[in-house]
């Protein structure tokens, strides 16, 4: 029998909690890297877009030896999207006359993140585009409980790039931003209509959910050192179109701290979940808590 939260037949709102700890989760380029911030509540944020790019790179690593066909990768580092397309009419399954919806098709059986995320396949030559597709995940800023710091420090160089350049012994200066403490809760959503239009099965959502849980021990790096996933916790619907509001469901994930910045560890933290008395045709997976 198949656990409810692998089934692509089901809407599933969840909730994720993410701990940094002397670590910059996602900085900012327009701040010179700064870990991103609320500038009113100065609290910290987590785009989307961050927290995807670790899930493909650790998709990527899961199928690095096995090589299963269906899990490359759309939005891939040193790839160009327009190459990617061309793939799709140059496939000889599809033949010399395929259509657009015949690629678009062709691109969401291929690649786990235009099944999963969707993506916009309209660059390049018209004739070898590939529309657009909605993806049946989509996941939220996440935004610390409390209030952040973020902290720059001064780092040194005393290796030169340039041989010409040792006789001169000048240390070069950088920089570094981390986060002393901070822990981010967000959200994120699965469209049982929208996985079937993409083609999504139970082994796709297996590899997905396994990636979020795995994401941040394979993106080790000077600046996230210690970026860890404390919690997920998955409603699950019977229905493809949702049981209950998805509102209701994720404000029962509940988080307290001191309401200042002055946390330094997870304990200094009261998680909640309340699992009594659930809406009819919901059920809950908590896969890390």
């Amino acid at each position: 029998m198949t656990s409810p939260h692998l089934d692509p037949n089901r809407k599933m709102d969840f909730v994720f909690l993410l701990e940094a700890r002397d670590s910059n989760p996602n900085g900012d380029p327009d701040a010179g890297g700064m870990p991103r911030t609320d500038p009113v509540s100065g609290q910290g944020l987590i785009t989307d877009v961050a927290l995807k790019r670790k899930i493909r790179n650790t998709v990527a690593l899961l199928n690095q030896e096995e090589k299963k066909p269906g899990y490359d990768i759309y939005v891939e580092s040193g790839v160009a999207l327009n190459s990617q397309h061309e793939r799709a009419y140059a496939a000889d399954a599809l033949g010399p006359d395929a259509s657009q919806l015949d690629a678009q098709q062709w691109m969401c059986r291929a690649f786990f993140d235009v099944r999963m995320f969707g993506a916009v396949m309209t660059t390049g030559q018209k004739n070898r585009q590939a529309g657009r597709v909605r993806g049946p995940v989509q996941l939220t800023f996440s935004r610390s409980v409390d209030p952040i710091t973020p902290l720059e420090f001064g780092i040194t160089r005393v290796t030169p790039t340039k041989p010409e350049d040792l006789a001169k012994k000048d240390t070069e200066m950088g920089s570094k931003h981390i986060v002393p403490y901070g822990l981010y809760r967000g959200e994120g959503h699965f469209s049982a209509p929208l996985a079937a239009s993409t083609g999504v099965t139970s082994d796709d959502l297996a590899i997905f959910w396994r990636a979020f849980t795995l994401m941040f021990d394979h993106d080790r790096a000077a600046a996230r050192g210690e970026l860890n996933l404390r919690g997920l916790y998955v409603f699950v619907h019977d229905d493809k179109f949702g049981n209950a509001p998805a509102r209701q469901l994720l404000d029962r994930v509940t988080v307290k701290g001191p309401g200042d910045a002055t946390a330094r560890s997870f304990s200094d933290y009261q998680v909640d979940v309340h699992d009594a008395d659930l809406p009819k045709g919901v059920t809950l997976t908590t896969l890390i808590g």
